[in-house]
């Protein structure tokens, strides 16, 4: 299905960034979405939900410093540093009061401040939000692990920290634990994904700049400033956000409507592609208020 999609490659710089992005979908589509992905992760993770709706022209770059995309240099690798990029990356590529706002995971977070920043978009879409800190997700001791993981690797000397992140075994264990699905060819497709691409960062620091960065806000500390139509694609068996908590963040937003996928956790784009594209596709549809 991907591949009967036309792609286009890219790179603009941005707050000193090369930002590398590839335009999926037709130039002359009706409605435009730019993605924010996940930690770690990079252009290719929302392709299956893309590979759904071939009549959006997506735009989907590689945040800073992870993929093909230099680190930021103007802002540090902060929600807000971000944040200011995604709004100069739509004001630099015209999008700016026309395309729609797409964040997964991470990058829930980065596009939710956007828009209070100023991000002038007609709609916001979010992917496993986070709702609550990282710092208090329903695995209390796979969080403390974490936090510890990380901070040692970024008090290593940079080749040993770079090499610790880069372990086969600890993306593995990440893989294997949030993979919900109990279909053992797309365990290992899931498996063969991360293992291709969550491995792309620049550099130690910025992969630990963005860790810190990744728990020190969340989509509830932007929720009731988000002045447009919000939807929420959330999960029931998430480890990162627990399900109770995304009923708590849509009643904060303005105007919002959450929908919980039963039997699915922190990889929605992953392992229910085409019920999250299905949610997409209605609320792109529905018309806006005057």
């Amino acid at each position: 299905m991907l591949a009967g999609i036309p792609v286009e490659k890219h790179e603009v710089t941005v707050l000193g960034s090369v930002t590398r992005y590839w335009v999926y979908g037709p130039a002359n589509a009706d409605v435009t979405v730019v993605i924010s992905h996940g930690y770690r992760g990079e252009h290719h993770g929302l392709e299956p939900v893309i590979a759904q709706l071939p009549s959006v022209r997506w735009i989907s770059p590689d945040l800073p410093g992870f993929g093909e995309s230099t680190p930021l240099v103007d802002v540090p690798h902060s929600i807000e540093g971000y944040a200011r990029w995604l709004i100069e990356f739509f004001e630099i590529l015209g999008l700016t009061g026309k395309a729609i706002a797409l964040g997964h995971s991470f990058g829930s977070i980065i596009s939710s401040q956007a828009i209070v920043l100023g991000l002038d978009t007609p709609r916001l879409i979010l992917v496993n939000p986070i709702a609550i800190s990282g710092l208090d997700g329903p695995k209390p001791m796979a969080t403390r692990m974490t936090v510890w993981y990380y901070g040692l690797a970024g008090k290593l000397p940079e080749r040993l920290g770079g090499f610790l992140l880069r372990s086969w075994f600890i993306v593995q264990f990440m893989s294997v634990a949030l993979a919900k699905t109990k279909d053992k060819d797309l365990r290992r497709w899931i498996h063969a994904e991360h293992h291709n691409y969550f491995n792309r960062f620049a550099s130690r620091d910025v992969v630990v700049e963005a860790f810190e960065a990744s728990i020190s806000a969340n989509v509830s500390d932007f929720a009731a400033r988000v002045p447009v139509p919000t939807l929420l694609v959330a999960a029931e068996l998430d480890d990162i956000t627990p399900v109770a908590a995304q009923y708590e963040l849509v009643d904060l937003f303005p105007d919002a409507t959450l929908r919980v996928l039963d039997g699915v956790g922190h990889l929605i784009h992953y392992e229910v592609p085409v019920i999250a594209a299905d949610h997409i596709r209605q609320f792109i549809a529905k018309p806006l208020e005057p």
